[in-house]
């Protein structure tokens, strides 16, 4: 089997769809499957595989770490007729898949996709609603009847599609390195660096953007009682457009670290007591199935994928996405039930433990594999 993957988002940029790709392509490492990835060019590269093809690109206006690129089709044709690929599986809707899209068309190629992100919804944070529905009209026509397969991460996202009038939807879910994310890691090295002392922290880890409700978040720890705010410390890991801006609004009240990754993101998570994540856009939530596999409950917003993770009173609580009262009321009941915060960490380390990599990609390649063999049969 040999399987050519377009993206337009790719390590070394930080996000859950590159991180996941990257595990993919790990994964085939692994498995000895053959593989070519067309991905962006970045400025910084400290990755390297011989199965990436880089293209030159600028950054996507609305989601900067998602990159608009400029293939070399002459090149990029060139390497596709050599590789021969079996199967097709973009990633991304933009230029590399697009390009991806009409090479397969055109050469008989079957095609799986993966839908990672709603942008249409990104779309009103940026005062661009008015795109919207050319925006619609281009992401149905780019997944309607080219595809074999249109991998999704959770049945929100399912669902969403199957309203669009979208078929062959199969779930594509997400893992977690239980090794790396555990709570049983050294941490005062980590609160050293940062300087932590107060009894409780409260994480957030995420990309920071405006769709990732951090007005919301701000009025979160902004508005904690006294009797709270004193003997606790906020940590905000990530980066983005709006750091600046919350930075500046939080100066006093919570410490920012910037991306982690590794190790460092793994203390993160293990020096929590409650990870607070009001984002209302994931299509899946990767950031929670890390809190969970460190043992620390999850505070979430109550849309989008993260509602199929978070057990609501078992393994953290969910909430009126934009009403900071109900996530600041699920706080305090926590800390003034430590025994309930301590199940609660219990049950999603349980749940997370089920959660492995290797079953999900096996899953993946099966349905590789069957894309294929469709494509075999109507040729037969």
């Amino acid at each position: 089997m040999k399987i050519a993957l377009f993206t337009d988002t790719f390590v070394p940029q930080v996000n859950g769809v590159s991180k996941t790709l990257k595990r993919l392509a790990d994964y085939l490492e692994r498995q000895q499957i053959e593989h070519q990835i067309y991905a962006p060019h970045y400025a910084r590269e400290d990755y390297y595989s011989h199965h990436i093809r880089r293209f030159k690109s600028l950054p996507f206006f609305l989601y900067p770490e998602c990159r608009i690129t400029f293939p070399n089709k002459i090149k990029l044709n060139e390497q596709l007729k050599e590789f021969k690929p079996d199967l097709i599986h973009i990633a991304t809707p933009f230029n590399l898949g697009l390009t991806g899209l009409r090479y397969g068309k055109k050469n008989n190629i079957p095609m799986v996709a993966s839908y990672h992100t709603h942008f249409d919804h990104y779309l009103k944070y940026y005062r661009m609603e008015f795109l919207s529905p050319w925006m619609k009209r281009y992401f149905n026509w780019f997944y309607q009847d080219h595809f074999k397969k249109i991998f999704v991460p959770s049945c929100e996202t399912n669902d969403h599609l199957h309203s669009q009038g979208f078929s062959n939807i199969f779930y594509w879910k997400r893992g977690v390195d239980t090794d790396i994310f555990q709570p049983h890691i050294d941490t005062r090295d980590f609160r050293e660096r940062y300087g932590i002392r107060a009894p409780f922290v409260f994480l957030f880890v995420s990309r920071l953007a405006q769709e990732k409700n951090l007005a919301t978040l701000a009025k979160i720890i902004k508005q904690l009682p006294d009797s709270i705010r004193n003997k606790s410390q906020w940590l905000v890991v990530g980066d983005g457009p709006m750091r600046t801006k919350l930075e500046g609004e939080l100066e006093h009240d919570a410490i920012f670290t910037g991306y982690l990754e590794g190790e460092a993101l793994a203390q993160a998570y293990a020096t929590a007591d409650l990870f607070v994540f009001p984002s209302a856009s994931e299509t899946f939530g990767n950031v929670v199935l890390e809190a969970f596999a460190s043992k620390t409950p999850v505070i979430g917003a109550n849309k989008g994928g993260v509602t199929e993770l978070i057990k609501h009173g078992k393994t953290g609580y969910l909430c009126d996405p934009y009403d900071p009262s109900d996530y600041i009321e699920k706080i305090t009941t926590l800390l003034e039930h430590p025994m309930l915060l301590q199940t609660m960490g219990e049950r999603g380390r349980q749940f997370a433990l089920k959660q492995s990599w290797d079953n999900i990609f096996s899953q993946l390649i099966a349905d590789y594999e069957d894309a294929i063999y469709d494509r075999k049969k109507q040729f037969a």
